[in-house]
């Protein structure tokens, strides 16, 4: 699909003088805001990652056996629910 034409690219989509003299004066202003945007995003990452790094998991219990499971192997839950019933 063909690029349709613009006065600021030419044929070959590149960009002409007069879109580099339009971007011209934001340039500085769109590198600061670049770097801010970039700066403040690595200093969440740093924070989050020394939060997490501080937090201690020893006053977690990890069971040495996995719990057996609700309801007997194979039961679907509409057995499940009829055994209940039968049950009572």
């Amino acid at each position: 699909m063909p690029i349709p034409h613009s006065s600021y690219y030419d044929r070959r989509a590149r960009q002409t003088a007069a879109l580099i003299r339009a971007r011209k004066p934001y340039l500085v202003k769109n590198i600061f805001t670049g770097l801010g945007l970039f700066a403040f995003t690595i200093a969440i990452y740093v924070y989050t990652i020394k939060a997490i790094s501080q937090d201690n998991f020893e006053d977690v219990i990890v069971p040495d056996e996995p719990s057996p499971p609700a309801q007997a192997p194979g039961m679907g839950t509409i057995a499940a629910v009829k055994a209940l019933q039968e049950s009572k």
